[in-house]
This record gives structure tokens, sequence and C-alpha cells, in this order.
């Protein structure tokens, strides 16, 4: 038998992200699993409440809570994410920093636009001089 080529699953305790809805950004802890479409999800410490949450509109992590029981309440899924320190995890993956660094980006407003063109100017001033003077 071979190994699968898929190594993210819908699975109870996965942590997914959620890809649109009011919630949208955050991240939740699916539940229980209802059908081939669909799953409860729950975000007790990121603010996204439980709810019926179509798979298409969710982006399945890398990261799983561990021995997770299946309909577990929101006090209980609290509990094991505060315990394993699934939200200090999620912010140190290097997705969320990516997110994290489009959001800030898409959120300047003009000068401060400017302001990093000029930061990379100077910056790109200083590596070419330097790369000058060791050749």
């Amino acid at each position: 038998m071979t190994d699968s080529t898929f190594k993210r699953f819908v699975e109870v305790g996965r942590v997914v992200l959620l890809k649109s809805g009011p919630s949208a950004g955050k991240i939740a802890v699916i539940a229980e699993i209802i059908d081939h479409n669909r799953a409860i999800i729950d975000g007790p410490t990121t603010g996204v409440p439980r709810q019926s949450f179509p798979y298409r509109h969710l982006t399945l992590t890398p990261i799983a809570l561990t021995k997770l029981p299946r309909g577990a309440g929101s006090g209980v899924i609290r509990k094991q994410v505060e315990k394993e320190g699934i939200v200090a995890k999620w912010e140190s993956s290097t997705w969320a920093k990516k997110r994290a660094a489009m959001e800030k980006r898409r959120s300047l407003n003009d000068f401060e636009r400017f302001s990093v063109m000029v930061a990379k100017k100077q910056r790109r001033d200083v590596v070419r001089k330097t790369l000058a003077k060791a050749a």
C-alpha cells in the first residue's frame, strides 16, 4: 500500500481557516462532521460562533487538536485549544505571517505606501554600493 499524497484531512479537531462570511480570515476547529459538504465548526478563542459551515468555504490547516471527542462542546474545545496553544501555533506559522503582512500592506494609505517605496530605494542603494565596493 502506498502512502497518500494528501496530508490534511477533514477530521474532528482539524483547525480550519474561514474563507468567507463575517468571520473570514479567522481560525476555528471542526467539532463534528455533518455530511460530505458541511461540518460544525467552533472557534471559542477566536470569536467564531459554533455553526454549520460548508467545506468549500473552509481551508484546512496542517494544525489539528489531538484526542478531541466528536461533538465536543465549546468549553471542551476552548480548554483543548488553550492547552495545546493552537492560536500561538497559528500566529507563528509562515502562512499566518504572510496573511498578516498582506493585510498590513492593504491597509496602508498613500503616504505610507510612498514611505515604503522610499525605504526600498534606500535599501536597494545601500546593497548596490556594498556589492560594487566588494567587487
